[in-house]
């Protein structure tokens, strides 16, 4: 398990580096625990593929919004659609990552439902029970849509992470592999430090501006029911 994580300077930074035996809920709630010990705080997104037990683990770890990974959702909707259905299913859902905003994509999504319970009822259930998942990106400014609705930025590493370790084969213990998994990491990590800012400086302040006026009027609500 790879996590990186964007810090308020815009830039990319890894934040974490794990094997574990199976992707269960109890596995990822100890392995966001963790990165709170370490001092994780904050985290207003998290962007994942639909790992199982991992939404759970997000909201009672972190308390954050879950961002679906566009592209593996659309991977695996096309995989219920039968190869001539293929092209209408893309042509309906890769707009619903497009769109001008959140209300626009959330019409798109009827749109496509309305298209598709008919030939594609399979994939009308998984669309239904996503939807607030695969949009979420939509509530943080636009410059930062194209890098928040998939996992893409991870899978040069993961690939290379993966190349790597098929040399190898087997490997005697967990530490073994962390110790090989780790010397890419750290490469890609120092890349992304010295490079170009991930997310812009000019929309991060917007942002962050915004969350501190929603802290501060929270602030102001308690005060005024504790008076």
């Amino acid at each position: 398990m790879l996590a990186y994580g964007v810090h308020e300077s815009g830039y990319r930074e890894v934040i974490a580096l794990d094997v574990g035996e199976a992707e269960t809920e109890a596995f990822w709630r100890a392995f966001l625990r963790s990165l709170v010990e370490r001092g994780l705080s904050g985290v207003q997104l998290v962007v994942s593929d639909a790992h199982a037990g991992l939404k759970k683990a997000i909201a009672q770890v972190l308390g954050c919004p879950w961002q679906r990974c566009s592209v593996h959702f659309l991977r695996e909707a096309l995989g219920h659609a039968r190869r001539e259905q293929q092209p209408m299913l893309a042509a309906l859902l890769r707009p619903l990552f497009g769109a001008e905003g959140g209300e626009q994509a959330r019409e798109l999504v009827g749109e496509a439902l309305d298209r598709l319970r008919k030939p594609l009822p399979k994939v009308v259930a998984i669309l239904e029970e996503a939807e607030e998942d695969l949009l979420a990106f939509y509530s943080f400014p636009s410059d930062h849509w194209p890098k928040l609705r998939s996992t893409n930025p991870l899978e040069r590493v993961n690939r290379e992470i993966g190349r790597r370790t098929d040399v190898v084969g087997i490997f005697p213990n967990d530490r073994s592999l962390i110790r090989l998994a780790a010397s890419i990491v750290i490469e890609q990590n120092d890349e992304w430090l010295v490079g170009r800012r991930y997310l812009s400086n000019h929309s991060l302040e917007a942002m962050l501006e915004q969350e501190q006026k929603d802290h501060n009027e929270r602030e102001e609500a308690h005060e005024l029911t504790a008076a």
